[in-house]
């Protein structure tokens, strides 16, 4: 049985800070509903009980996961009432929503503030501090490793055939789009397949590619011109009127690591560690822009450099994930203050009123077919 639900990230942990897609992946509902309070007063709890109820109702559910801990949820939109729900602590900001309505849902309310001491305040107060340095200091990590990764990309950027991989791109843009193109242009929608978690690197190419026809692994080295092509590809999608989903790099978020064209049914993606993956079904083909762009012998002139960067590249990115496993242990210990100090009867209630209200909807839509 197929899943009836896509997954992805809008916010990660990268090397220029939390960086958050929820603009673009919440663009266009006809409403949001927006849970407010803080950590520990059952918002993921909620948002993962009416996603399950939804998809026991057939309804298709978008679920965004959380990058600290990726078995909870952020969010989810309800794809075809055109409805999200969102924590709001964690979206960078309630995204705007021009073409709808904004509806908050204070969970806080359920926080009996009594059960809080002063010490308790004090406390809390200490590791939300610590907290801040914990991700302070991971994001500094990761911005030490991505000048890492240019040293490492230069070696291969210097041997490059720019021509050539100008005609990779030209070429795919004429394959992909001929016929399919429209008179009005398309705005790509942003988002992340993958994020920088405490565990590591994690991510939903599999899941997120599963039932599509196409499937194009791009193979090569950093610098090698992947994101490169991917963002050319994006922007002849957006000019030519054709639907693409642009996901970013969790790690830089301003390089590109996937494209899906949902009407064409085909994905394009950096198939490279963290995230490298092997053609193993029909409609699979592996795209090696090392082969097609690159000296020949480039791997073996610089073996002994290029292996000196890739240590301390690895040690570096360690040294990021251990400090977001230690924001995870502290982000816990604050959730563990408001946990005890809410009164769960009514976040319950809020979650039934959530849930009257989606099936309102959902019958609203059900009547009018």
């Amino acid at each position: 049985m197929v899943e009836n639900a896509s997954h992805y990230f809008a916010r990660g942990n990268t090397a220029h800070g939390a960086h958050f897609l929820y603009q673009s992946a919440f663009d266009g509902l006809n409403k949001i509903f927006v849970l407010t309070g803080p950590q520990g007063t059952g918002k993921s709890t909620v948002i993962r009980c009416l996603a399950d109820s939804l998809l026991d109702q057939g309804q298709h559910v978008q679920c965004f996961h959380s990058p600290l801990r990726p078995d909870e949820l952020d969010g989810i939109i309800l794809t075809e009432l055109k409805v999200g729900i969102i924590d709001g602590r964690v979206c960078g900001g309630i995204p705007d929503n021009e073409a709808g309505e904004i509806v908050l849902i204070h969970f806080g309310e359920a926080l009996d503030n009594s059960l809080i001491s002063l010490g308790h305040s004090r406390t809390i107060e200490d590791l939300s501090g610590k907290l801040a340095s914990a991700y302070s200091k991971a994001y500094e990590a990761f911005l030490t490793a991505l000048r890492i990764h240019d040293e490492w990309e230069k070696y291969y950027i210097e041997s490059m055939d720019f021509a050539k991989a100008g005609q990779v791109a030209q070429d795919l843009i004429q394959e992909l789009y001929a016929g399919h193109e429209s008179d009005t242009p398309t705005v790509g929608r942003h988002l992340f397949f993958g994020a920088a978690t405490p565990k590591g690197a994690f991510d939903f190419i599999q899941s997120l590619t599963a039932q599509l026809d196409r499937r194009i692994f791009i193979k090569g080295r950093p610098g090698s011109g992947k994101s490169t092509l991917l963002k050319k590809l994006a922007t002849a999608a957006e000019e030519k009127g054709i639907e693409v989903q642009v996901f970013h790099c969790g790690f830089d978020p301003n390089s590109l690591d996937m494209l899906i064209f949902p009407k064409l049914r085909t994905a394009i993606f950096d198939s490279t560690a963290p995230h490298e993956y092997f053609p193993d079904r029909d409609g699979d083909e592996i795209l090696d822009m090392y082969t097609l762009t690159m000296a020949p012998g480039t791997d073996e002139a610089f073996a002994a450099e290029i292996a000196a960067i890739k240590e301390r590249y690895s040690a570096k990115m360690k040294e990021a994930t251990s400090l977001l496993a230690e924001a995870e242990a502290i982000d816990s210990q604050i959730k563990a203050y408001y946990v005890a100090a809410t009164n769960f009867s009514i976040v319950e209630g809020l979650q039934q009123q959530l849930q009257s209200e989606l099936n309102e909807l959902i019958g609203s839509v059900q009547l009018s077919k």
